[in-house]
């Protein structure tokens, strides 16, 4: 069971790091304003807008001054969802892990 339990943090935390670099990427795309059209700029923003229009809906001073910032909310939120749930579901595979005998 703590193998399994170690496996899950181990891809959520891989997932929350992939998405940390993906909300990095779109958001310096968005001071170069690339190409609309070009897949890869699809992509990014298909799958960070969503997210960022629930940040701006959610906490009214997300853009201030014409400068957005809710890619910002969204990277902490990521390192505190890899701090908080990865680290507490590590220590809970050592915790089952340890309370095993063979």
């Amino acid at each position: 069971m703590d193998l399994i339990v170690q496996a899950i943090a181990t891809v959520l935390d891989i997932v929350l790091s992939a998405y940390f670099w993906v909300v990095i990427i779109s958001a310096l795309l968005s001071w170069v304003n690339p190409d609309p059209y070009n897949p890869i700029v699809r992509f990014l923003r298909g799958v960070t807008e969503p997210v960022f229009y629930k940040i701006r809906s959610w906490i009214p001073f997300a853009v201030v001054g014409g400068f957005d910032l809710s890619p910002i909310v969204v990277l902490l939120a990521i390192k505190v969802c890899q701090i908080v749930v990865v680290g507490n579901l590590i220590r809970l595979s050592y915790s089952l892990g340890s309370g095993v005998s063979m």
